[in-house]
Parts: C-alpha cells; sequence; structure tokens
C-alpha cells in the first residue's frame, strides 16, 4: 500500500491510478491523516450482493401448510 500527501496525490493523478488498475491499494493524507483510499473495483456477482442479506431464524422459507410444494421436473 502506498500513502501520498494531497499535492503530490494531486501531481501524480495518472500514475497512482495505473498503480490502481494494476491491483494496488494508495491511500491519500492530508497533514498525517488518511481522507481517502484509491481501490481497485473488484467485479460483484449477484452472490455477493445476496450474502449482505441476513438469514436468520426469522426467515421463513418453507411451503404454506395449505398448499403442498410443487414437484420439480427431472434435469436428465
Amino acid at each position: 500500500m502506498q500513502s501520498f500527501p494531497v499535492v503530490e496525490a494531486k501531481a501524480r493523478f495518472s500514475a497512482l491510478l495505473a498503480a490502481v488498475e494494476a491491483g494496488e491499494e494508495v491511500v491519500i493524507t492530508r497533514r498525517g491523516k488518511v481522507i481517502a483510499r484509491l481501490v481497485p473495483e473488484r467485479h460483484r456477482s449477484a452472490a455477493d450482493v445476496f450474502r449482505a442479506i441476513p438469514c436468520g431464524d426469522d426467515m421463513d422459507l418453507r411451503a404454506p401448510d395449505d398448499r403442498p410444494p410443487e414437484p420439480v421436473p427431472d434435469w436428465n
């Protein structure tokens, strides 16, 4: 992880973006405090989105008692 003060990051912005594209994380600081992080974009799948949904004991995934579950056709 590289760290740069704002003034230097501004002057080297294109190079910092190239480093981020290569997979590095870049931290930008002002007066020694972190104010921003440049991180590579990661591709998200649908599973990543649904993983954030809490699935506790309060979630009911059973078929209602008044209607039997529908049969699933064979994949053969």
